[in-house]
């Protein structure tokens, strides 16, 4: 008998236990002591549904207490379901709601499930942050290398922050801006002197256009002066056209010696022309001798001449000088 009662005292625990966590009453007088309204039966469909109903609750209650009236008991288990940060949201909406900023339920949630923190921006739209940009480096127009490091203080836009583009872009902006400002510049100097003129181009420019932020200043932090590049761009340039120069002038010496070898060859291929011309003249003479073309008076004449020319051109030669092979 006494284990009877045993099992039956342990099974009637069991069945208290689940009644209050399906039936959640102390939750219910929870909710009903701070003036939300719901009903126990909503609580059970809750636990049903599996959505946990202490932090429907408890968000209901604190946007209650915040004066917030849009947000409701469906609404909270739709997003919850949806995968979205309940607790998160109505802690934007407090946040905001304090802050004077106007933010809607509807716009929380969507921002909530495109992946973005909604309480760090109604946090940052309060207070805005401070991004530093990387260093930049420009060349203003008189070749001298700048590079400059600047602050850009944002601040959340709730408007676009479902599809507006994200630091990266605002950073990536600011550096172009900043590249396109020193380039415009005469000197570097006057860079130097004004480098809010800086932060003034660049603010005109609306850098902030289609991101979910909202730029409030630049501030250039640092500037530093690099390398020379106009000089240094000189330098190559000259250096490209010696070697320029001195590759067409190997063409042009090339091209000379080829056109010498050339000339030296159609010397020699003349030379031997002559040679073969006049290896034939003693086998023309003696033909002339044979038929009678030629006399032996004819013959000795062309000796003369030729012993006459060979003498003309030895006194024509300059003398070797003494020591040197004749």
């Amino acid at each position: 008998m006494e284990i009877f009662e045993i099992i039956l005292i342990g099974i009637l625990a069991i069945l208290f236990l689940l009644f209050f966590y399906y039936v959640p009453f102390l939750l219910w007088i929870s909710a009903q002591v701070s003036g939300v309204r719901i009903s126990l039966i909503q609580l059970f469909l809750m636990r049903i549904r599996k959505v946990p109903p202490h932090k429907i609750v408890d968000c209901m209650i604190e946007a209650h207490k915040a004066g917030i009236e849009d947000v409701r008991r469906d609404g909270l288990e739709a997003h919850y379901l949806a995968g979205g940060n309940i607790v998160n949201v109505v802690h934007a909406l407090v946040s905001a709601n304090k802050a004077n900023i106007d933010l809607s339920f509807q716009m929380a949630t969507a921002i909530d499930l495109a992946g973005r923190d909604v309480f760090e921006a109604v946090q940052m739209s309060v207070n805005p942050r401070v991004i530093d940009t990387p260093p930049v480096t420009a060349v203003a127009k008189d070749g001298i290398q700048l590079i400059a490091k600047a602050r850009v203080t944002v601040r959340a836009n709730i408007a676009h922050l479902v599809g507006g583009a994200g630091e990266d872009t605002i950073l990536a902006r600011v550096g172009e801006g900043i590249v396109s400002s020193i380039g415009s510049a005469e000197t570097h100097k006057a860079v130097l002197e004004n480098p809010d003129s800086i932060s003034k181009l660049v603010l005109k420019k609306g850098l902030d256009a289609g991101t979910a932020f909202e730029i409030l200043s630049i501030d250039i932090a640092d500037i530093d002066v690099g390398k020379n590049i106009g000089a240094q761009l000189q330098m190559d340039q000259a250096e490209a056209d010696k070697n320029i120069a001195q590759a067409k002038a190997e063409e042009r010496r090339a091209m000379a010696v080829a056109l010498e070898q050339e000339m030296k060859a159609k010397e020699q291929e003349a030379r031997a022309s002559v040679v073969q011309a006049e290896a034939e003249v003693p086998k023309a003479m003696a033909e002339a001798f044979r038929s009678g073309n030629l006399g032996i008076m004819d013959y000795y004449k062309m000796q003369n001449i030729q012993a006459d020319t060979s003498m003309r051109d030895a006194i024509a030669k300059p003398k070797t000088s003494v020591g040197q092979k004749k």
